[in-house]
């Protein structure tokens, strides 16, 4: 699905429905690009041209369409980036080669694989939103697992998402119930862990 009027557009999955079910059934995978992705990426677009032609002499910190526009310009764009994240490094068997240089930084970091393991799992667990494992490109270069109550709230400025889970209800409770530890033990068993590498050492300092 392709939206060839707007600059930003609605990306395919990069994982095909079936290296994804033990994560989410056929129909959430749907629903979940078709609908939630999709509609953040047609309202950035949407949000990028009101902003090109806002009366912005009106602009308030009480209320104002420009003040609204910003505050959904992160909210849509970051719905877009998390969404592409979280896909892109789905669909692997959640091994890895000890050599990889992002496991070795995870152990430095976390002390071992499994103490991330748990911080990321307890992460997604008290999230509203997002639970998102990123590394500081910016000041210390180590990695963290980051709290998104909203795609908008949370995170560190100059950390860049190396894996993200959705814990919005629409991301596991077709598939899971209420179960959102189930939910995210079979996400991480399902990471594709040389997509990670590769999204480190784009991002590493």
């Amino acid at each position: 699905m392709t939206n060839t009027d707007a600059d930003h557009k609605v990306k395919d999955m990069q994982v095909a429905p079936g290296s994804v079910s033990a994560v989410m059934d056929a129909e959430t995978y749907k629903w979940h690009h078709d609908t939630h992705y999709a509609g953040y990426v047609n309202k950035r677009n949407e949000i990028e041209n009101e902003l090109k032609v806002v009366d912005k002499s009106k602009a308030n910190a009480n209320y104002s369409v420009f003040r609204s526009l910003k505050l959904e310009e992160t909210w849509n764009g970051n719905g877009m980036v998390l969404h592409e994240v979280y896909w892109d490094t789905m669909g692997g068997d959640g091994k890895y080669d000890e050599s990889m240089e992002v496991i070795k930084r995870i152990k430095e970091d976390f002390g071992s694989f499994d103490n991330w393991k748990e911080g990321f799992i307890a992460t997604g667990k008290v999230s509203r939103g997002w639970a998102v494992f990123s590394v500081d490109a910016l000041t210390d270069g180590k990695t963290r697992n980051f709290l998104y109550d909203v795609h908008n709230q949370g995170g560190m400025i100059g950390s860049m998402p190396l894996i993200a889970a959705d814990t919005f209800e629409h991301a596991y409770y077709h598939k899971f119930g209420p179960d959102r530890a189930a939910y995210l033990s079979a996400l991480v068993e399902n990471i594709d862990w040389k997509k990670v590498e590769e999204r480190f050492k784009r991002y590493k300092q």
